[in-house]
């Protein structure tokens, strides 16, 4: 795919900028915008419409109107739509990369390989959808029969973060339109245009009306207050903060509506001595550098051996100072811009503070001037175990090493930590992969793997990384209610 300015104004003209409620895309009840950037650059791509409190109710009215009826709707049906969804988001993969990639930062290879990921959702929950069984059994003393069965949870709140815009979205939709839910979504702020893009794709797959709203907004509490303080919302999915999610599990409360919380993540990345080095590196720079680090599977520790912990390093560093950094959409580009200037400034204070403490930068280190949001691939060695890069989530594009002594004290140094979600382990030993596995405290774990994520394996973090999971059986599972029917026996009258 050639990229040119040209392009990128053609593809930008077709996103829809307005919000999506019951089926029509409209301007916000105030008239009120906000603008998108391009991270790369820090020009502005699009305007869109800023969804007021007004303008979410109206969602949640569009979504309660059919929940009944889009309930009711025969499994097969949603199978197809989904399908047929997968079907027209691979066709237009190259829009969709090329729209990440405008807004998000990340590379166009980067940013197919996410449509793959993203599609792949709709795929999954298509072929989920007619399977999503009950129960039928007798009581254990004979007397009755018990009958299980799923229902749709209802009308449902979707929230999704900015690093990956495709993914988070499809991760949330997917499942609850396999299982019968009404939703409204809010794509974040610095990333909704790929959301549009997705939602006007899913009415080409034939979506009811009212069944997906999208209210983009510059303001994320006027969207989830008002709604979650309404008893027709019964359900909201968010991934972010550790900090926003605690405080709208605090709002949930209110109203018990059901929560699912994929959270901040501390991942840690532990090479034994045993490892093979070139393996481990190859998952490091996988692990570490996918969405220039701005993910929360990203590996934020890594935790090395010490006898191997100089060679391990001198390799990682030689691997990542080999990374281009540039825009996004320049064919030679690895590394794209971080999301904006706080976030880069967050970075690199971690990184000066970690230098300051002792910490030795053998690649990287120091901002890229210019235009744009850029950091360079950076690795920290001589990091001391209680310094504050390793308790805090780096979100880009910088690793730091340190070194443990043996089995157990790689396992304290991994779960010392508030976090728990992602983790990954290299070492040859399968009885020590699964030693530590059982060990330490995260909800995903790579075995000699450095990217572990996928539509059909349950996602989702412990302690302070959140609570449900997003993918697979139990993905589907988190956007329903179980419902038991008990049936007097029927021999009883014979």
């Amino acid at each position: 795919m050639t990229i040119t300015s040209t392009r990128e104004s053609e593809l930008l003209a077709t996103i829809p900028t307005g919000l999506l409620i019951n089926g029509q895309w409209r301007d916000a009840s105030d008239g009120g915008t906000f603008d998108v950037l391009d991270p790369a650059t820090g020009q502005k791509l699009a305007t869109l419409a800023s969804a007021t409190s007004e303008d979410a109710m109206a969602a949640l009215d569009a979504a309660d109107a059919v929940q009944g009826t889009w309930a009711r709707t025969a499994p097969r049906t949603r199978a197809e739509i989904l399908r047929r969804a997968f079907d027209l988001v691979t066709a237009r993969a190259d829009d969709f990369a090329l729209l990440m990639s405008l807004e998000m930062g990340k590379p166009v290879p980067e940013a197919r390989g996410e449509v793959t990921y993203g599609a792949e959702f709709l795929r999954w929950f298509s072929e989920e959808t007619v399977r999503d069984y009950g129960r039928y059994l007798t009581t254990p003393e004979g007397k009755n029969k018990i009958i299980v069965q799923r229902k749709p949870v209802g009308p449902c709140l979707l929230i999704t973060p900015w690093n990956f815009p495709l993914a988070m979205a499809t991760r949330k939709v997917a499942p609850a339109i396999a299982a019968g839910c009404t939703m409204v979504l809010k794509p974040a702020k610095l990333t909704p245009l790929t959301s549009q893009l997705f939602a006007q794709v899913m009415l080409e797959a034939g979506l009811p009306a009212g069944v997906l709203n999208v209210v983009s907004s510059a303001s994320a509490s006027k969207i989830s207050g008002p709604l979650m303080q309404d008893d027709r919302l019964r359900k909201v999915s968010f991934t972010g903060s550790t900090a926003v999610g605690k405080m709208l599990m605090k709002d949930a409360a209110d109203k018990v509506l059901r929560t699912s919380m994929e959270l901040g993540g501390n991942a840690p990345f532990l090479v034994f001595e045993d490892a093979d080095l070139d393996a481990a590196v190859e998952g490091a720079m996988a692990a570490k550098m996918r969405n220039m680090g701005e993910a929360c599977t990203a590996a934020n520790r890594f935790l090395v051996h010490e006898s191997v912990a100089e060679e391990f390093t001198a390799k990682f560093a030689a691997a990542m100072g080999a990374l281009k950094v540039g825009r996004g959409t320049d064919p030679e580009t690895n590394v794209g811009p971080l999301i904006d200037s706080s976030a880069r400034d967050d970075v690199h204070a971690l990184v000066a503070a970690a230098v300051e403490a002792g910490a030795v930068a053998v690649t990287g280190g120091v901002p890229v001037e210019g235009p744009g949001y850029f950091y360079p691939p950076t690795v920290l060695a001589n990091v001391a175990n209680d310094a504050a890069i390793l308790g805090q989530e780096i979100f880009g594009p910088v690793a730091p090493v340190t070194t443990f002594r043996d089995e157990a004290h790689a396992i304290e140094l991994a779960n010392a930590s508030e976090y728990g979600l992602a983790s990954y382990i290299y070492s040859r030993d399968h009885n020590r992969l699964f030693r530590v596995a059982e060990q330490i405290e995260f909800g995903l774990v790579g075995f000699n793997a450095g990217v572990i994520s996928n539509a059909a394996a349950p996602f989702g973090g412990v302690k302070q990384s959140g609570l449900g999971r997003e993918g697979g059986a139990e993905g589907l599972a988190e956007y329903t209610t179980t419902q038991y029917i008990g049936i007097a026996d029927p021999y009883a009258a014979r």
